[in-house]
């Protein structure tokens, strides 16, 4: 009996989700990726043994994990030690200046209220509510859908909701609209870090993103293993079910015939056929033709002006004193807006950056300070420029000394030796990423068409599917999974359209109408 053959480029976490449900579901399912193990952007690095998630820190959306376990037949807890956190970081400004924010909102209410004053706290109460509502009226017309359009979404929504889809302002900045929200500038500031989540600035992404609020008031976890587990479980499980991974298999083109994608040609020259071809890279390549000629309208490549951020990266194994950092902590600069001229209209890096800790050995509490070096990984944003410039060594310590300087304002002394430190760059990212110029989340979310701009499952070429954080529904791990799941459901729904005997739909919630 034939099996439908499906190739995936690609074992990010978009990858990996697509091949567990299609090897679920009984399909042969080969994946083939350049790197020598999976994760994509869910990397590590080893520093004198110890291993540092160097990509994706929270773990968020965990509906979506379940729901994906449960369409394999299996569940999350059967796979992943997860704990459920209450704190979701630590947000400093000076030594004196610190907040605590929760999943509980009443609590981070009351922290805010003893931050700043009351009345901001209640204006927070009134912020998460109407991010609340944002979620709400997109979940199920706009996030879970293939590629959907300015047209679908009123229709989902329905006539008689309509006020519902201008309630969430889709035409406003996130900052203008917390400028509704918040008095104090200082929170301005913090909630407008979420345009950071899917590389956008606050000052032009979407008043939308507001909805990531509500998003980590419904549950943050810790990965035991750490974030990189995701990836090799969600990989294992694959293999269980009948997949095979591939790993050091470069693609060095996507092949059609008729008009069809019908395989892929690695760089070795070997030839690998398939009756559809998942791409899990930066849709931006297919565009810039790196995956040959006949794909190249699959996806447009994203110009140079429109890529979301990249970064300037530390990996450390340091010893810390001072701050009480905790998981996750944020410091900010004193000046978000010249942060944002500098990235996005100058194109250099950050004079006065805003600065990311997750402190890989502290738990919630702030309290268990390890002994000796500890391990650390920073975020520093930074233009995705990794194509046309190349940031000398002088330039990248130039940024660590602006950013153990912001640390050390707030009271964080870093010991940093070079030989325990590891940057990655934009240009670092260009080479594992090719055709982004080091962008980490696809194309920036500025401006209200954004959202529908990015490619959907379906390329414009039959039979070649996207998945991963530069489509539909963006960028971050649950997304990127969430991504995959729509790819796969694209894949099943158009062979079984061919097939004489149509497949059973998938379980698990996601719908690509």
């Amino acid at each position: 009996m034939h099996k439908d053959r499906v190739i995936i480029v690609g074992a990010g976490m978009a990858g990996l989700s697509a091949a567990l449900e299609l090897s679920a579901r009984g399909l042969d399912v080969t994946v083939l990726e350049r790197a020598g193990g999976p994760g994509g952007k869910i990397r590590q690095i080893a520093i004198d043994g110890a291993m540092i998630d160097a990509g994706p820190t929270v773990f968020t959306m965990r509906w979506v994990f379940d729901e994906l376990f449960a369409a394999a037949g299996t569940t999350t807890d059967a796979h992943l030690k997860l704990r459920k956190v209450e704190t979701l970081a630590r947000h400093a400004w000076s030594e004196t200046e610190r907040l605590d924010l929760f999943t509980d909102i009443r609590r981070s209410a009351d922290a805010i209220a003893k931050f700043s004053n009351r009345a901001e706290a209640a204006r927070f109460l009134d912020f998460c509510k109407r991010a609340a509502k944002v979620f709400e009226t997109l979940d199920h017309t706009f996030i879970r859908h293939s590629q959907p359009t300015p047209i679908d979404l009123v229709r989902r929504i329905g006539i008689g909701r309509v006020d519902d889809l201008w309630q969430i302002s889709p035409l406003s900045t996130l900052w203008r609209a917390l400028g509704q929200h918040f008095h104090d500038p200082r929170l301005r500031q913090l909630f407008g870090r979420y345009a950071t989540y899917c590389g956008s600035s606050p000052y032009l992404a979407s008043a939308t993103l507001m909805l990531i609020a509500h998003v980590e008031s419904q549950g943050v976890w810790l990965v035991e293993g750490g974030m990189h587990r995701v990836a090799r479980v969600v990989a294992d499980l694959a293999v269980r079910q009948g997949a095979t991974l591939r790993y050091g298999a470069h693609v060095a083109e996507i092949r059609t015939a008729g008009g069809r994608a019908c395989g892929v040609t690695l760089a070795g020259g070997e030839q690998v056929d398939a009756d559809a071809v998942i791409f899990n890279g930066d849709a931006s390549a297919l565009g810039a033709g790196l995956l040959g000629e006949p794909v190249r309208r699959a996806a447009p490549a994203v110009a140079a002006n429109e890529r979301s951020l990249s970064a300037i990266t530390f990996a450390l194994l340091a010893e810390t004193q001072g701050f009480p950092l905790l998981r996750h902590s944020v410091f900010f600069s004193d000046n978000y807006a010249a942060e944002f001229d500098d990235i996005f209209k100058r194109r250099q890096l950050p004079a006065g950056p805003t600065v990311y800790v997750c402190a890989q050995d502290r738990g919630e509490d702030g309290d268990a300070a390890p002994t000796g070096p500890e391990r650390l990984f920073m975020i520093v944003n930074a233009p995705a420029t990794g194509d046309t410039q190349t940031f000398s060594t002088a330039e990248i310590e130039q940024c660590a000394l602006r950013t153990f300087r912001l640390l050390e304002r707030s009271g964080l002394k870093v010991s940093r030796t070079p030989e325990r430190t590891v940057a990655t760059s934009p240009a670092d990212f260009e080479r594992s990423f090719p055709a982004t110029g080091g962008a980490l989340y696809g194309r920036a979310s500025h401006g209200w068409t954004a959202s529908f701009s990015r490619p959907g499952a379906r390329s414009k070429i039959p039979a070649l599917y996207l998945a991963g954080g530069s489509v539909h529904p963006g960028p971050g791990m649950p997304m990127a999974a969430l991504s995959g799941r729509i790819a796969s459901q694209s894949v099943l729904a158009d062979l079984a359209s061919m097939s004489r005997s149509p497949r059973v739909a998938m379980r698990g919630g996601t719908s690509t109408r």
